[in-house]
């Protein structure tokens, strides 16, 4: 029982931990996005998952609690204020079971977020930022937002999103 005990209080710790670590102070050049703007975002819901074959990369997709009620509902345009939150990991065969992989190295964390006021590219309203991971440290996309406008304009019929709610149940 002791050992479950203490288990339980060094595993809360280390999520107090994780959660308790502060988003480094940068920005996106050409959005002026930070990456602190998304400060909390290990609490927001997953929507969806994703597979990028030619990244070899696993994504999850998580939404703030704005954008989680409408995808959820199925509502587009999404609401000013919702933000998309996209983490990409390497894989790794799965230590217990090596038939299966799992997510391995963080190596970028991407957002886009809807505000009508100061984001317009190509008439869409979204915002996007994107942060790599170099060693210990992230470091904003280097060429800028650009790839983003235009690899999600090609689902403007669906506000700009690719993903969509997929249901745990």
């Amino acid at each position: 029982m002791f050992q479950r005990i203490m288990t339980f209080s060094a595993a809360f710790l280390f999520i107090s931990t994780l959660s308790a670590v502060q988003l480094p102070d940068i920005k996106m050049a050409d959005t002026g996005l930070p990456f602190q703007k998304i400060d909390g975002y290990q609490d927001y819901k997953i929507v969806a998952t994703h597979w990028r074959s030619e990244k070899k990369e696993l994504r999850y997709v998580l939404a703030n609690p704005i954008a989680y009620d409408a995808i959820k509902a199925k509502k587009l345009p999404m609401p000013e204020g919702s933000i998309m939150v996209k983490i990409g990991w390497s894989v790794k065969p799965m230590g217990a079971f090596p038939l299966a992989l799992e997510a391995d190295k963080l190596q970028r964390i991407e957002y886009m977020v809807k505000d009508s006021k100061n984001f317009d590219q190509n008439g869409d309203h979204w915002g996007y930022a994107r942060f790599v991971k170099k060693g210990d440290t992230y470091v904003p996309y280097a060429n800028g937002s650009a790839e983003c406008v235009a690899c999600h304009s090609s689902v403007a019929s669906d506000d700009y999103l690719f993903s969509s709610f997929q249901p745990t149940f």
